[in-house]
């Protein structure tokens, strides 16, 4: 029989079972301790949930047993657990997401052994409207996040040249996640083919360690650019989100400081983070993923990745308004903001100015 323990959490009543549950044997980390992380993380990681439709993935059983995604919230939940009607196309019908808009929702959603958040790059009322660009970048065997850390870092290099900034999280497994904030009217359309395109370009530049096809044949010691996440059907686990592997490891923000010491160093235990770990980061940081939520960029045209690999100077609308409280990544290798003359040696300087906005229907 489970055992039950009531707690009240800002005015709501939850039922707690099974609290000495080990839901991860190597650390001998329970289910007790699984929710007590999200309460203590709760402050830096709500903001990130609020809105956004919440698959999640839960392991009654532990992380060596089974799981399964639930992106049906429950019928059984409390009343107070808000959702989102979201159309899926996929199974021609209306879906109700929970939406994680409150520490009583964190608390049940970690009750029910939902050890990973995966959410949506758009807010419940506004699908088709990506909040930011994202890159996976998944190692393929002999690789590791050493090299993800390279790539990444050719990532962050080619946003600087299009004047627009970029923050990293490690996947929390073996991977690095590149985010770019927009925040601004844009959609699907002009997201994803950019994304693709600025794989396709890494590709191009780097053979030997970056590929931007999903085929595993092709993965074996070189980094796959994801792409294909910027997409209103697919999701991504959310930063400060448990991961299921043998330790309680958290998908966490880093500094692009820290992913430079990492490549320089080689050592890929540099970018991992347990929880208790991610807990001292957030008190001694702050949230380092909050510009992600608050800084407003306009996306840039594909065209402007073809400019830049011809070598052509590229120049954007001032787009920026920058609130985030933290310091701006070093803009290595930008090119000159300058007109250069037109001659037979030299390409003539020109504008990227945003795509306008299409309406998906």
């Amino acid at each position: 029989m489970a055992k039950e323990t009531v707690v009240d959490i800002e005015g709501k009543h939850l039922k707690l079972s099974n609290l000495d549950k080990v839901l991860y044997p190597e650390a001998e980390f329970t289910k007790g301790q699984v929710i007590d992380y999200y309460v203590r993380i709760a402050p830096v990681l709500l903001p990130h949930l609020r809105g956004r439709p919440l698959t999640m993935k839960r392991y009654p059983n532990g992380v060596s047993g089974p799981f399964f995604y639930e992106k049906n919230c429950p019928e059984h939940r409390p009343e107070w657990v808000q959702t989102a009607r979201v159309w899926s196309s996929g199974n021609n019908k209306w879906m109700n997401y929970c939406l994680a808009e409150d520490l009583p929702t964190l608390v049940w959603a970690a009750n029910l052994a939902d050890l990973e958040l995966h959410t949506s790059l758009s807010l419940g009322k506004d699908i088709l409207r990506p909040r930011f660009v994202v890159f996976d970048l998944d190692p393929g065997l002999p690789a590791n996040i050493v090299q993800c850390c390279q790539v990444g870092l050719w990532v962050r290099d080619i946003f600087a040249k299009l004047q627009l900034q970029s923050f990293a999280k490690t996947s929390g497994l073996k991977g690095l996640q590149i985010y770019v904030p927009l925040n601004t009217a844009v959609t699907y359309d002009q997201t994803k083919p950019f994304a693709h395109e600025l794989a396709r370009l890494l590709e191009r530049q780097h053979p030997e360690l970056v590929v931007s096809d999903m085929k595993k044949a092709l993965r074996t010691g070189k980094v796959l650019v994801d792409w294909s996440q910027n997409d209103d059907h697919k999701t991504t686990v959310c930063v400060y989100s448990l991961r299921a592997k043998e330790r309680p490891t958290v998908s966490t923000p880093v500094k692009w400081e820290e992913i430079e010491n990492c490549l320089k160093k080689g050592d890929p235990t540099l970018l991992v983070f347990e929880s208790d770990e991610v807990l001292a980061r957030a008190k001694k940081y702050g949230d380092l993923f909050e510009p992600v939520l608050k800084l407003k960029q306009k996306m840039v045209p594909v065209e402007a990745l073809q400019r830049l690999e011809a070598g052509v100077t590229v120049k954007s609308e001032p787009a920026t308004k920058r609130v985030a409280a933290i310091p701006e990544p070093k803009k290595k290798g930008a090119a000159p903001r300058t007109k250069s003359k037109a001659s037979a040696a030299k390409s003539k300087a020109s504008t990227a100015k945003t795509a306008p906005t299409r309406k998906r229907v």
